[in-house]
């Protein structure tokens, strides 16, 4: 469950990315986040995985209170949220398989679980075989799921993704998409932020829409905390 109440995000400068925004995205739900660019659903992405902190408010991830999360616990907390990035961040010189298990390699797996779970991630975005080949031998639509591989391998209880088809081709992007929605199928809670209004008439999840900070839209099955 993710839980926003009251939350204000104020850069350095004044700049107010967020404003008062307050929902609840029930554990095992699928929703949309968006917004024109600079609406804040990038900011508010950050919060949830902790790379920003909230000014004012409260922000709760499977009843956590992220405010009051200390240093030493927000890496166990991190392995919790997988995360989704619109330019894949893959590391060019790793093979594939390597970039999918460096999450496990972080959090200290055994290197015996690796394999399976590097190939179990890889089969789940179509990408069974392709282990040992490097990020520039594939397609701009490849990439982007080995970057869903490795944020799903750590079998997180959430999903987060950032435009994650803003550089591929309509098809991919709706094979992209349908990754997604298989993944929150089997019970992970999944918040896609996109400006592709397509993919949510395609869908049919529910939306939160931010307009220079405010959400504007709350879907009725989605209450506000």
């Amino acid at each position: 469950m993710i839980v926003f109440s009251g939350v204000t995000k104020r850069y350095p400068g004044g700049h107010e990315a967020l404003k008062q925004v307050s929902f609840k995205l029930p554990a095992g739900e699928m929703a949309f986040l968006t917004g024109r660019s600079g609406a804040g659903k990038s900011t508010l992405l950050k919060l949830i995985v902790m790379i920003e902190k909230a000014t004012l408010g409260q922000v709760r991830v499977n009843e956590q209170n992220l405010t009051r999360l200390g240093r030493r616990k927000l890496p166990y907390f991190r392995r919790q949220v997988g995360v989704v990035f619109q330019d894949h961040k893959l590391l060019p010189e790793r093979t594939v398989f390597e970039n999918v298990a460096l999450p496990l390699v972080v959090s200290g797996f055994n290197d015996r679980d690796i394999p399976r779970r590097v190939r179990a991630a890889l089969d789940k975005v179509g990408l069974l075989g392709k282990e040992a080949l490097y990020p520039l031998m594939l397609s701009g639509g490849e990439q982007q799921r080995v970057g869903i591989a490795r944020a799903v391998v750590n079998r997180p209880p959430i999903l987060l993704a950032d435009e994650p088809t803003g550089n591929v081709d309509t098809a991919m992007s709706d094979d992209i998409m349908d990754i997604f929605r298989l993944f929150n199928q089997v019970g992970t809670t999944v918040l896609v932020a996109t400006h592709e209004l397509r993919h949510i008439e395609r869908l049919g999840k529910p939306v939160l829409t931010l307009d220079d900070g405010r959400l504007l839209e709350r879907p009725a099955g989605m209450a506000l905390d």
